[in-house]
């Protein structure tokens, strides 16, 4: 049945949280990013991308990418590299209680939606997962180097490969991703070794 417009509105003031909880990572101006800046340039990658895509159903994928990090209204954004199990079990129960506020069709459409994802066999899925993680490489990407911890050094050179493999243009996103990293870590390097120089040569 459509959704009641009380409904709507309660569901949509609990996800505002999305614009709140930050991510590992910052903007180009500074300001830490948010989940829902990730998820709303997601979904811009899977529509920008579509056309690569004739045999999928593209606006099944772009609904994942809507709707892929709603739990995180509610836990908060935990880095891949720290999540446990222990905290996917915490995310998936929050996803459980957001979709029950929801009306039929609604709650079980995005129930399979979230089914999917989790199983990640159909190329819908596959497609999503492997443009989540480039979304994360491309964010890194334009962040000043100084926001970087240590690991993501390596981490942004190798992050998603094995999902990135899903399809010809995911890999060349990811290799083309790759590149854009060693040109930033390069570029970094030659100004640390000029500077050097400069000092050695001030003495």
């Amino acid at each position: 049945m459509p959704i009641e417009i009380r409904t709507c509105i309660d569901f949509l003031h609990t996800v505002e949280k999305l614009k709140c909880r930050t991510r590992h990572s910052f903007t180009t101006n500074g300001r830490q990013e948010s989940v829902a800046d990730h998820t709303c340039r997601l979904a811009l990658m899977a529509l920008l991308c579509a056309d690569n895509y004739p045999e999928l159903d593209m606006n099944r994928v772009i609904r994942m990418c809507l709707v892929h990090d709603l739990g995180e209204a509610v836990t908060g954004d935990i880095p891949s590299f720290e999540k446990t199990d222990a905290d996917e079990r915490t995310e998936r129960e929050a996803i459980a209680d957001l979709l029950g506020a929801l009306p039929e069709p609604t709650r079980s459409d995005w129930q399979a939606l979230f089914a999917e994802m989790e199983a990640r066999t159909t190329p819908e899925a596959k497609l999503w997962k492997a443009l989540d993680n480039m979304e994360a490489v491309l964010s890194h990407n334009e962040a000043d180097l100084s926001t970087w911890i240590p690991l993501e050094y390596s981490l942004n050179l190798t992050y998603g490969e094995e999902n990135a493999a899903f399809s010809p243009f995911t890999a060349a996103l990811r290799q083309e991703l790759r590149a854009d990293t060693e040109r930033k870590l390069d570029a970094v390097s030659k100004r640390a070794d000029a500077d050097g120089c400069s000092d050695t040569g001030a003495t």
